[in-house]
């Protein structure tokens, strides 16, 4: 299972609003992502996701696409 850790990654860095993302991917990174994206990406996990959009993302905080997902193998995941 994955799991999506934007807010915390973003929480781990004093980052605490859509804006404040998309300003520093705009100057970190050089990329947009308009208001809606980057709300659909903080209200739940992308079903997909554009290799730069990604990029961008490690890029501006600094951080890995493992940060950003974690991986459960279905075995370890609590319930199952």
């Amino acid at each position: 299972m994955l799991e999506w850790m934007l807010r915390q990654v973003m929480a781990e860095r004093s980052i605490w609003s859509g804006a404040a993302l998309a300003r520093l991917l705009e100057e970190k990174a050089g990329y947009r992502l308009s208001a809606p994206s980057i709300s659909a990406l903080l209200t739940s996990q992308p079903k997909q996701m554009k290799a730069d959009t990604l990029d961008a993302l490690c890029t501006a905080l600094e951080c890995s696409p493992n940060d950003l997902w974690v991986y459960t193998p279905p075995h370890q995941v609590k319930g199952a």
